[in-house]
């Protein structure tokens, strides 16, 4: 076992730690799901990533390596279950071969994931990257616009516009924090940046 380690059991919508403030640990997530988000001094939300059992935490581990403060937050988006390891069991941790690797090969594959975020945000227009966060979660999708908005790092009333619009061409069917996809197919095109049939 490490020697410097917490197990933590946090309800949903706790927030594990703070943009700016300085790394406690590395968190190893066992069940539940941590959102880690960049917020704006208006209050903008852009979610970078998701934590889920068998992934690590960029923004956690960068704190740690370069004992800098942390560059974005993260709250639990359902209960979860984590180990926190202080910096004398990350030490430990990552003297073993095999759990370096997997940390920077975990790094890795984040770090693409963010310059693919980047290069959405910079390049592809609102509209089609909200299709493409429609896409594959099955329908119906219980989300608010809001968290849409978080997710896609924009304001709650673009999404809402944008999904007005998509439910006049029906592509979609809007309810109370609910999203019927009707038509997928249009959706792929559009995220695609073809027009839809």
């Amino acid at each position: 076992m490490f020697a410097d380690a917490a197990w933590l059991q946090v309800p949903a919508h706790t927030r594990l730690f703070e943009e700016g403030a300085p790394c406690q640990g590395f968190p190893l997530v066992l069940s539940g799901a941590v959102q880690v988000s960049r917020g704006s001094p208006g209050g903008r939300q852009l979610e970078l990533y998701r934590v889920t059992p068998g992934e690590i935490c960029v923004v956690s581990t960068a704190g740690l390596t370069a004992a800098q403060a942390l560059s974005a937050h993260g709250v639990a988006l359902e209960p979860t279950e984590l180990v926190l390891l202080g910096r004398a069991g990350f030490d430990q941790a990552v003297a073993d071969a095999r759990f370096r690797r997997f940390v920077f090969g975990t790094f890795a594959e984040r770090l693409a994931d963010l310059m693919s975020l980047a290069e959405a945000v910079a390049f592809q227009r609102l509209d089609q990257r909200l299709a493409q966060a429609l896409l594959g979660r099955g329908s119906p999708i219980r989300i608010t616009h809001q968290a849409l908005a978080d997710e896609l790092g924009t304001v709650r009333e673009i999404v809402s516009r944008l999904l007005s619009r998509f439910e006049r061409a029906g592509w979609v069917s809007l309810g109370r924090e609910r999203v019927d996809v009707l038509d997928a197919a249009a959706l792929r095109s559009l995220a695609a940046g073809q027009a839809p049939a």
